[in-house]
């Protein structure tokens, strides 16, 4: 009998591509409140969790992704990172505190959740839910 590997059961590292890496950083390190974790000249890293964030230069993606192609960021949004809040509102008003504007929300979801949503300087979609 073959044994098949067992599907990975997390994700350690997402990398999000950016054009502007000193204000992505700085967004990440004022509104999420997280010191960075690594840095070079073309990337820095957040952890989340047992998740990492690696904000990674637009100018070294092609090396990771070659063949595929880097997205510009103004073209539309490709994903939505979501964060589990205890209290959507409440964390709706410490965002606008720290200088977020709101894409949408709060707001209740047909599905049960309640969701608010954001960008940040590189155009990443992320959502807060409860």
């Amino acid at each position: 009998m073959v044994s098949t590997p067992s599907w990975p059961t997390g994700i350690s590292a997402i990398t999000l591509f950016t054009e502007d890496l000193d204000a992505t950083k700085r967004f990440y390190r004022e509104v999420f409140g997280l010191p960075v974790a690594y840095e070079n000249d073309n990337s820095a890293v957040f952890e989340f969790g047992n998740t990492i964030i690696n904000l990674l230069k637009i100018t070294a993606a092609p090396e990771l992704i070659a063949p595929a192609q880097v997205a510009q960021a103004d073209t539309g949004s490709r994903l939505q990172l979501t964060l589990p809040v205890a209290d959507v509102d409440a964390m709706c008003k410490e965002l606008a505190a720290r200088g977020v504007t709101l894409l949408n929300g709060p707001v209740d979801r047909p599905w049960g959740i309640r969701t608010a949503s954001f960008r940040d300087p590189g155009g990443h979609i992320w959502e807060i839910a409860q």
